[in-house]
């Protein structure tokens, strides 16, 4: 399977085997529910929609309460599709857990950031700001943003003020330095988008399949 739901835990730090500490960002993956299996024969391609963390029948519309019910599983807060690899079976209602990154040595984590709300430029597109001393009057602003005879407008795509984070980010090449398949976890090197209890998808890497060794 090419990846699972899962959850961002928070950082933490670790010891590897030669003694160096390494910051990880602790990932809560799974167990996840098959909800629906997609056949070539009736879709056209081969996946599997995964269903993730417990959610109420209350407040849940009746036709996806019924569609978790005919699997033989309790209602679920998200519902994601991921590519089945091949040869491999599995049956709606399966239980897919961390076992399956068994061996995967780097995994690309997606989620969505943190909101920042309205920014200016410097904190938006790191700039550098005007003069802060000296009778400078534009400390964090624009500046110029545009020309005054021709073309007289300002160009589209000129980076301004405006909304900052809570968007889609895939991380790539994450290390995974621990699996603890029995916890359900996966400690990544590094940082990964959004707060902290936020849902992510976690799959394997697409780019970078293998370690590099030493010579």
């Amino acid at each position: 399977m090419q990846g699972l739901i899962g959850k961002k835990v928070g950082m933490t730090q670790v010891f590897d085997k030669e003694g160096r500490r390494v910051a990880v960002t602790v990932v809560e993956v799974g167990p996840c529910v098959v909800v629906q299996k997609k056949t070539m024969e009736k879709d056209g391609y081969e996946a599997v929609q995964l269903g993730f963390g417990e959610h109420k029948e209350k407040g849940m519309p009746k036709a996806a309460l019924n569609r978790f019910k005919k699997v033989g599983s309790t209602p679920r807060i998200c519902i994601r599709e991921f590519a089945l690899e091949k040869g491999e079976e599995v049956k709606e209602g399966d239980a897919v857990t961390a076992a399956i990154f068994d061996g995967v040595p780097y995994v690309d984590i997606t989620g969505t950031t943190k909101g920042r709300g309205f920014q200016g430029v410097m904190r938006r597109h790191n700039m550098r700001g005007g003069p802060m001393t000296h009778g400078g009057h534009s400390k964090r602003r624009i500046g110029s943003n545009g020309q005054n005879a021709f073309p007289a407008r300002v160009l589209r795509g000129k980076r301004m003020p405006g909304h900052l984070g809570n968007v889609r980010v895939t991380q790539q090449n994450l290390k995974v330095v621990q699996l603890r398949a029995a916890e359900n976890l996966i400690l990544v090197h590094g940082a990964i988008p959004g707060p902290n209890g936020r849902i992510i998808e976690v799959k394997k890497a697409l780019k970078k399949t293998t370690v590099k060794t030493k010579k």
